[in-house]
């Protein structure tokens, strides 16, 4: 799905004024009637415990909401993620109120909801002026940023799901199969057909599917494109698949722990770097080089600022009490902080792609990730310690051939390699203290992600991890 400048978000997040409702009203109107078997239109945003939050609109007051937003509360920013409220220096409290305007260019019809649209939203203050807290804002910024230095990056979410058809709470596997084998698909064949074919109807260009490894869980990827369209197709993927398995009668779960003893999902990240050669056309800085690998000096150098930085963004990319029960050594998670060409135990897996595809192909995947974050505030999390890197001219250390849990404590101190945060007390801290992501994102959305992560903690206190599991497995 590529997309137009006003989709990119490099004039997407100007402040509204007169002239500007006026453009997005006539936008509206003429999308209005191509949307005849359309009821309503689903606006939504991702609330900073990584739910998906919504509100709706008639297609009689498409125009309406597009010029003038649609009302809701600040106060979704400081919800945890079983609804209750925290009080933060920025979000939290009744009183205020936001306009949600569709992004009208990321519009389409949801072909596994028939008769609704969906389209992300931006978040304005009643002045016509960007929230503070949007993330999708913030990851808009941040793609400028890197525009404005002659770079572009193309990303991915890889989604995984867990499949159950328990009538309760519970969770009881949809598909008795073996890890990725032919009997889950077999098993689940017109589901998956559905899926697919509710994907292309909608306009998501699906690289493959798969089965995993977990009971009943599948992994999807979709094609990279321009970060905010990769999060866009992130939150559009998740809510086709959860519609799919609703009508084929089963719950999709995209909880980082489904279960307290198995492996968890996973949402690791793909990015590339690439500038604007004048003679060659886009070149992409994760091949080619004389680095590592075929890196260049800048490819290396964003993802030695995402490396240096992964601590930090774990509070960003690993944000749930319940991440850090997925984040075992061994379990193809990346909890060690390093880097190796395709090395699934590293935090960062540099994928080169197939000798004669690698100008396309090559990029940076990022393990230790999941589907409780919000996937703006994530990509605009991992492109400012990009940036940072690149900023820095930051260099990589050795590259990691093994998996680090099969070093001994001393081995990996000589190579400088440290376990990742096993809490999120600790990588909230260490987000707090990161300079360099907090100058990105600003001092709004570093406190209130502090006070949210922190009211989790509060939360789970006391709690196993078969209690964290059974409170967080339907919330994401």
């Amino acid at each position: 799905m590529e997309r137009n400048d006003g989709g990119s978000g490099r004039r997407a997040f100007e402040p509204l004024d007169a002239a500007g409702r006026e453009r997005l009203a006539a936008h509206a109107a003429r999308l209005v009637p191509g949307l005849e078997d359309v009821a309503g239109v689903a606006l939504t945003w991702v609330d900073t415990s990584g739910i998906t939050r919504t509100k709706t609109v008639p297609v009689a007051r498409l125009e309406h909401a597009a010029a003038w937003g649609v009302g809701m509360s600040p106060v979704f920013d400081a919800f945890l993620l079983d609804d209750s409220i925290v009080s933060g220096q920025y979000a939290g409290g009744p009183v205020g109120d936001l306009r949600l305007h569709p992004d009208l260019d990321r519009l389409v019809r949801m072909a596994a909801l028939p008769g609704w649209a969906w389209a992300p939203a931006n978040r304005y203050t009643q002045e016509g002026h960007v929230h503070p807290l949007d993330t999708r804002a913030a990851l808009a910024r941040e793609v400028e940023r890197l525009a404005d230095l002659g770079w572009s990056v193309r990303a991915a979410f890889e989604i995984e799901w867990a499949l159950s058809d328990d009538e309760g709470d519970g969770f009881t596997p949809a598909c008795n199969g073996p890890a990725y084998g032919m009997t889950r698909l077999t098993e689940l064949s017109q589901y998956l057909r559905d899926l697919l074919n509710a994907l292309a109807e909608t306009g998501v260009s699906v690289d493959q599917l798969h089965p995993e490894y977990a009971p009943g869980q599948y992994e999807l990827s979709v094609a990279a494109e321009d970060p905010v369209g990769a999060a866009d197709t992130a939150v559009l993927v998740r809510e086709t698949i959860r519609a799919v398995s609703f009508d084929h009668g089963m719950v999709a779960s995209f909880s980082p722990k489904v279960l307290a003893d198995s492996v968890g999902n996973g949402g690791h990240v793909h990015l590339s770097l690439w500038r604007e050669d004048p003679a060659e056309g886009p070149v992409n800085a994760m091949s080619g080089g004389h680095e590592m690998f075929g890196l260049t000096g800048e490819g290396e150098a964003f993802t030695a600022g995402i490396l240096a930085r992964l601590p930090a963004l774990l509070a960003v990319g690993a944000p749930a009490v319940a991440s850090y029960l997925r984040l075992v050594p061994s379990h193809w998670a990346g909890v060690y902080g390093c880097w190796g060409l395709e090395n699934r135990e590293a935090a960062i897996r540099l994928v080169t792609g197939a000798l004669g595809d690698r100008a396309r192909a090559a990029n940076i995947e990022v393990k230790c990730f999941d589907e409780a974050a919000n996937p703006y505030l994530a990509l605009a999390a991992l492109l400012a310690a990009g940036r940072a890197g690149l900023a820095a001219k930051a260099v990589l250390p050795e590259p990691m051939a093994a998996d680090p849990a099969s070093l001994s404590d001393a081995e990996r101190a000589d190579l400088g390699i440290e376990r990742l945060p096993d809490s999120l007390a600790d990588a909230v801290a260490a987000f707090e203290a990161d300079e360099a992501l907090a100058e990105a994102l600003g001092p709004e959305i570093v406190d209130t992600v502090a006070a949210v992560r922190r009211g989790e903690i509060e939360l789970f206190a006391d709690a196993t991890p078969e209690e964290i599991t059974e409170s967080t497995r339907w919330r994401h």
